[in-house]
Parts: structure tokens; C-alpha cells; sequence
């Protein structure tokens, strides 16, 4: 039986959260706007209005739909293109991550690198 690793996440502001051992958060519901902008730092990212645009959509289609959007749509509600995002965060899955979400699964994670 595989035995999950739960580790303890504290942002610049002091907050707990508790994220499995990738870095995804565990209970999206506790994300705030500090663990996002403790996250990015930690890779060097400062996050502007666009960064937050995008979080702000797969967030809210996240909690709409409780799945992964498809990451074209994204790109398109939010006025990018695919390189945009890649150059804002590097990769779909540091977005996710940055955004607090729940590891969305083994497939997923290879379609979003």
C-alpha cells in the first residue's frame, strides 16, 4: 500500500497550508493571495495583473467544475496565447500549483510540462 507525503507549507505571511510532496495544496479552499505570491517568489516569479487574471480564471473554473480547464480555453478567455502563459510561469503546472489547486493526476501533469 503507497503511503502519501503530506508536508506543511507556511507563506511569508505566517499562514499553514498543507500541500502533498509535488507542491500541489491539498484543500484549495484554504488558498489565499499570499500562499500565491509565496509560491511564485520561491521560483523567482513576480506575480502582475495578468499572472493574477489567469490564476483568477482556473481557479474559478476549478471550483465551478472541480477539474482541470482545458488549458487552450484558458490561454483563450484570458487573452493569450500559449507562449504567454509558458513565458509567465514556465508551465501549466507551476500556474496550477501558484493557483493552489489539488495535484489533478498523473496524466494531466504530463499534458501540462
Amino acid at each position: 500500500m503507497l503511503q502519501a507525503t503530506y508536508l506543511a507549507y507556511v507563506d511569508e505571511s505566517g499562514h499553514y497550508f498543507v500541500i502533498d510532496e509535488n507542491g500541489f495544496m491539498l484543500d484549495p479552499s484554504q488558498w489565499s493571495r499570499e500562499f500565491s505570491i509565496s509560491k511564485a517568489r520561491e521560483i523567482g516569479i513576480t506575480l502582475t495583473d495578468s499572472h493574477w487574471d489567469l490564476i483568477g480564471f482556473i481557479r474559478d473554473k476549478f471550483v465551478k467544475f472541480g477539474s482541470l480547464p482545458p488549458m487552450r480555453s484558458v490561454c483563450k478567455a484570458a487573452g493569450f496565447d500559449k507562449h504567454e502563459l509558458k513565458n509567465q510561469f514556465g508551465s501549466c503546472i507551476v500556474l496550477w500549483k501558484i493557483a493552489g489547486l489539488p495535484d489533478p493526476g498523473e496524466e494531466a501533469r504530463t499534458y501540462m510540462n
